[in-house]
Formats: C-alpha cells, sequence, structure tokens
C-alpha cells in the first residue's frame, strides 16, 4: 500500500473533495443528506473546526474547514463523518469491514489553503459545482450548499455564479 503523505498544519485552512466508492450517487437522497449532516454535528462537538464551505453532489462533496489553533487532525474527523454516515444509514455495506462500511473511497483529496487568492478560488469551485455538473443552471438554485449562507453574510450576491468563474490552470480541484 501506497505511503501517503499529508501535510500537517496546526489551524489551517483546507480544501477537501470526499467522494463517494464506485461514484455511487447516494447523496441525491434527503435522508441521506439528513444522516451526513448529524454525522457532521456529531464531530463538531466531539472535534470543533470552522466550516466555511460545503457543498454536497449526488456523489461526492467540497468542504473548507478552518481548523482550530494548535490542531492538524482533518483526517480524524473525515473518518468520524464517513463511519457516523455509514453506521446511521441504511445503506449496503461492503462485505468487508470497514469503518466506513465500504461507501466512500478510502482516503480524500486535500489541499491546504495558501492565501486569500487561493480561498475565494476554492470558494468559488466549491459553489460552482453544481452548476459545472449540469445539476442546476444557478448556483442558488442548489439547496444543498453553503452558498446560501454565504448569501446571507454577503460573500456573495444572490445572483452570483450566471457565468462560471475563472480558474487558473483549469484545475479539477481533486474531482
Amino acid at each position: 500500500m501506497p505511503n501517503y503523505r499529508r501535510a500537517r498544519i496546526e489551524g489551517a485552512t483546507w480544501f477537501f473533495t470526499v467522494i463517494t466508492a464506485r461514484r455511487q450517487r447516494f447523496l441525491a437522497d434527503e435522508h441521506a443528506i439528513s444522516i451526513l449532516h448529524q454525522s457532521v454535528l456529531a464531530t463538531l462537538q466531539r472535534m470543533p473546526f470552522r466550516i466555511d464551505a460545503w457543498v454536497i453532489l449526488p456523489d461526492h462533496m467540497h468542504a473548507i474547514w478552518t481548523l482550530p489553533a494548535g490542531d492538524k487532525d482533518f483526517s480524524t474527523r473525515w473518518g468520524l463523518i464517513k463511519a457516523g454516515f455509514s453506521r446511521k444509514s441504511n445503506l449496503p455495506q461492503a462485505s468487508a469491514p470497514r469503518r466506513d462500511g465500504g461507501l466512500w473511497q478510502p482516503r480524500f483529496w486535500e489541499h491546504k489553503i495558501r492565501d486569500t487568492r487561493d480561498y475565494h478560488a476554492h470558494m468559488d469551485y466549491a459553489h460552482y459545482n453544481p452548476v459545472k455538473h449540469g445539476l442546476v443552471t444557478r448556483v442558488k438554485d442548489w439547496p444543498h450548499s453553503s452558498f446560501h449562507r454565504a448569501v446571507r453574510e454577503g460573500i456573495y450576491s444572490a445572483d452570483w455564479g450566471g457565468v462560471e468563474p475563472r480558474q487558473s490552470g483549469g484545475n479539477n480541484f481533486g474531482e
């Protein structure tokens, strides 16, 4: 098995892409979204962090988190979220025993946010993703997104995303 190296930087802000196993589309179900939400809340109580952005699509999700000062353990948080979801869902589990029930790809993609420009590029990417995948034609029409909170906070205008935001270097940010 490869030895994956992850950066371990305390109190950093991270962009993540988490994908379901075999790109199963189980996150399209409202019940699944509710279970995922419960799992995230339970993890936040156990190991707090700030959610800067989160977008849930049928077969993957993107998130931006800021960890508390002195904390660098995003891997345990993702493990808790995935395992909590798998325990509470009624989805068929893989035959091989795994904490996450085999519903998720074993790993995830992470990127340390380097600066304000990088932060905004990843915020835009995450929030525009439902349009990119053809799920909606306007960002505001996707219900499973922190975009709505960002509009309330004045970060975006409600009509943002009518035109695809510019991406530097054509990045797919982990997809």
